[in-house]
């Protein structure tokens, strides 16, 4: 009759013979979290973790905060040093990342980090750190979410949490496998980005080439150009309008969208934040109204990574109302706007716009500065046309294994997560 029963509490559960579901509080001796007020941080010092030092399950104790000894002490005091073994595990803001401490060190964490002190009889510290990173837990902790300026998990909901456990050889045995595959699966990541950052590499090349003159004249020498082209500076070629500082009393809850900073991206348009003004500013401010094929450029923070946050405007982008802080590239008639698109995005112009930024937390290039550049090169329109058709067939290859690419380090999460899941099913080993 037991053997019954306990078979009948398998299926029920889907897990094997000798597995079980528990709460995160079943297999830890103490679940706290940092400290509840930052205190003050100094130059030299004790370390000071919050979430935002945590990434790719280590801390970034280089950058973190430091705090003077007699704060250190205080905190120890509180409760807010982890020892080794130990997880983190962030409930503020981001939820999800998770670290082991399996060194010895003094530091202390905010209260963004919850601290796990896992009972070693009953569960591997690693078996443990490998559940926190998956998918199931993580969904659970994102569900007991609460509050509204800051959201977070408060501890009694923490530790009402499931996972699945079985015994610690057991463990032993699910954490050796999942090392192995996860390393594998890591070092195919690895090699994913590597042939990203070279597509960035053979990107640059193409369009530095390009604006040398080199992909349509081979024998073109450093330094020069070739026969017929000449440097003009970008204010002969194109002018620049800027949009309007709308206030935010007079935005609406529809009608026409604003074409704000947060809209330009990399070579593309985003609508992922979307302000609207009534539909009469559209008869009111016709001259800022985007038209389709407008080259737009951002003049605060324009660049990230060496590239710059400019785009074409396509007809799903129309109708906008262009916002302060974008500028839009005004051509004279017959002019090629793709080949100017393509020249600000070359390593030549890049460079010269990073020298050229102002501003420290928002740095920014503004209208005379940048219509001032004088090597802008220009050749005839009709070398200006096969230039990017030469650019465009050797980009789009690029494109495309940039897509195939991501798409498979898309893929290698989903296969990381499917090992996790299988692995906390009983069915890895």
């Amino acid at each position: 009759m037991t053997n019954k029963r306990n078979d009948a509490l398998i299926m029920n559960t889907g897990l094997p013979k000798g597995w079980k579901v528990v709460k995160l509080s079943d297999v830890c001796k103490n679940i706290t979290d940092g400290s509840h007020f930052s205190p003050k941080s100094q130059e030299d010092g004790y370390s000071y973790v919050t979430v935002r030092d945590v990434d790719n399950d280590q801390i970034d104790f280089d950058n973190c905060k430091k705090i003077s000894k007699q704060e250190y002490k205080k905190l120890v005091e509180n409760g807010c040093r982890p020892y080794i073994n130990d997880l983190l595990f962030s409930k503020d803001g981001t939820v999800g990342k998770v670290t082991l401490v399996n060194y010895e060190k003094e530091f202390v964490v905010l209260s963004s980090l919850a601290i796990f002190t896992p009972d070693v009889s009953i569960i591997s510290p690693k078996y443990l750190f490998f559940v926190l990173k998956s998918d199931q837990f993580v969904r659970q902790a994102l569900n007991q979410k609460k509050g509204v300026a800051i959201r977070r998990i408060i501890l009694r909901d923490l530790k009402e949490l499931k996972l699945n456990l079985t015994s610690i050889p057991e463990q032993h045995r699910i954490v050796a496998k999942l090392e192995e595959l996860l390393s594998e699966l890591e070092k195919g990541k690895e090699q994913l980005h590597i042939a990203l950052d070279q597509l960035k590499v053979y990107r640059q090349a193409v369009l530095k080439y390009a604006f040398e003159g080199k992909l349509t004249n081979k024998n073109v020498k450093d330094g020069e150009l070739p026969k017929g082209w000449k440097w003009v500076k970008v204010s002969d070629v194109v002018d620049m309008q800027s949009g309007v500082a709308f206030k935010k009393s007079e935005y609406s809850k529809s009608g026409i969208r604003l074409f704000q900073i947060a809209n330009v991206s990399f070579n593309y348009i985003k609508w992922e934040e979307i302000e609207h003004l009534p539909e009469s500013y559209s008869r009111q401010y016709p001259e800022l109204l985007l038209n389709v094929g407008d080259i737009v450029m951002a003049l605060n923070r324009p660049m990230l990574n060496d590239q710059l946050k400019i785009a074409e405007i396509r007809s799903s982008d129309t109708p906008a109302i262009l916002y302060q802080r974008v500028g839009r590239f005004i051509f004279q008639k017959g002019d090629n706007k793709k080949y100017f698109l393509y020249f600000l995005q070359s390593p030549q112009f890049v460079k010269w716009l990073k020298e050229q930024l102002r501003g420290v937390n928002i740095p920014f290039i503004n209208k005379s500065r940048l219509l001032g550049y004088d090597r802008y090169p220009i050749c005839s329109v009709n070398d200006q046309h096969r230039i990017v058709e030469e650019i465009e067939s050797r980009l789009s290859v690029v494109d495309k294994l940039e897509e195939t690419i991501t798409a498979s380090v898309q893929q290698s999460e989903t296969l990381r997560q499917s090992i996790l899941k299988k692995a906390f099913e009983g069915k890895l080993v």
